[in-house]
């Protein structure tokens, strides 16, 4: 099986995993969550802006969806 890093997020699809990543982790830093919540969030935020940044999501690449229209 032949597993590249390959841009597979169009830019759309990219701007709503960092903001909502950025969202994420100010609702954890201003406590609107209960402790044990808020670590979650922030794994969660640093995901979606990681993957956000990069470009490229595994899970998207397990069940070949690609949102990117410069498809690879």
């Amino acid at each position: 099986m032949d597993f590249k890093f390959e841009v597979n997020e169009g830019p759309v699809d990219r701007a709503v995993r960092v903001v909502l990543g950025a969202v994420l982790a100010l609702a954890a830093y201003m406590k609107f969550v209960s402790p044990p919540l808020d670590l979650l969030f922030y794994l969660l935020a640093i995901v979606l802006v990681i993957t956000g940044a990069i470009g490229f999501c595994a899970i998207y690449k397990v069940f070949g969806i690609n949102t990117n229209p410069k498809k690879n």
